[in-house]
């Protein structure tokens, strides 16, 4: 394994970890060196050789898709406070802005592949079955390999960290690493995928892509179903219409669901007080952003941090 090519990932893991933090600790997609690719593939042994341990025990969110494939060992990791039981043959998909925290076992190894979200590309083909990004969607965050995937996923990420090292001009090895993804993921949809049957209606399709696009991007601004509608010119029932059918809620709960998401996370992992995660969520004054919550949650945010506090010391 080339040392250089997990060089931006340690550089970020190796800052010195602070008792009381003002927010989650991000990490950038940043390839050290002549690696230029836009996908990188090491096993966790390397990055623990080499990183400092209290650092690998933090929360961290990406600004990339991360893949955890586990071959060896048991381990306990935590993806947007769901405790993930990790063993051999376990596959975790973790998306950009989640917060992940790869747990306190050390005698477990696996297979990382990141990779920026851009290198999901576009298919230019019709078959709208290669948008990956709806394949990962499909694909869920943890599941269980059986034997003979197992091998078969260990195989194709071999494969791929040896044609990231092709001297060859960047588009052609984008391009390879880009079907042997596209392979992965749709061989892993067809066993492991939670599909859902949906009509052929790709305008409604495109229509949550975009929602959930700009949702993501103005969700501290924007509260109201009818912030969005302008910007994706459309009705409030064909929006909840398309929101229902590819993420079993309506437009209004999909927006307060990702607020609520992204509260969680800084009352989890970082030291904010109450008000200030009020503030950058958006709202006016405390007890509004309170009461959302509790009504939404079904707690206040005190007790919620509470409870994951506790959570964590046991």
């Amino acid at each position: 394994m080339k040392k250089t090519k997990i060089d931006g990932m340690i550089k970020k893991l190796m800052k010195k970890e602070k008792t009381k933090i003002n927010d989650i600790r991000r990490l950038e997609y940043q390839p050290p060196g002549s690696f230029s690719l836009d996908l990188e593939i090491f096993t966790m042994s390397n990055l623990r050789k080499r990183a400092c341990g209290q650092s690998l025990l933090a929360t961290h969110r990406y600004a990339f898709y991360t893949l955890i494939f586990v071959t060896s060992g048991r381990s306990r990791q935590l993806l947007d406070f769901k405790p993930l039981m990790c063993k051999p043959g376990s596959l975790i998909a973790i998306k950009p802005g989640q917060a992940h925290n790869f747990g306190t076992e050390i005698n477990w190894d696996g297979w990382m592949v990141v990779f920026r979200p851009e290198f999901l590309g576009t298919s230019r083909m019709a078959d709208q079955d290669l948008q990956l990004d709806i394949v990962l969607e499909q694909l869920g965050e943890h599941i269980e390999l059986k034997e003979q995937e197992f091998s078969c996923v260990t195989e194709i990420i071999t494969k791929m960290l040896k044609d990231t090292e092709i001297k060859a001009p960047q588009r052609e090895i984008h391009t390879l690493l880009r079907h042997q993804l596209a392979a992965l993921l749709l061989r892993l949809n067809i066993f492991y995928g939670h599909r859902v049957e949906r009509n052929n209606d790709s305008s409604s399709q495109q229509r949550f892509k975009d929602f959930k696009r700009l949702v993501e991007d103005k969700f501290t601004y924007w509260h109201q179903v009818g912030d969005y509608l302008s910007h994706l010119k459309c009705s409030e029932k064909s929006l909840s219409r398309a929101t229902t059918e590819f993420a079993g809620m309506n437009a209004k709960s999909f927006i307060a669901a990702r607020i609520n998401l992204e509260a969680k996370r800084l009352l989890a992992h970082t030291d904010q007080s109450v008000t200030a995660i009020s503030e950058s969520l958006g709202f006016d004054e405390t007890t509004n952003f309170i009461k959302f919550f509790k009504r939404t949650v079904g707690t206040t945010p005190a007790k919620f941090r509470q409870q994951t506090n506790k959570s964590k010391l046991g």
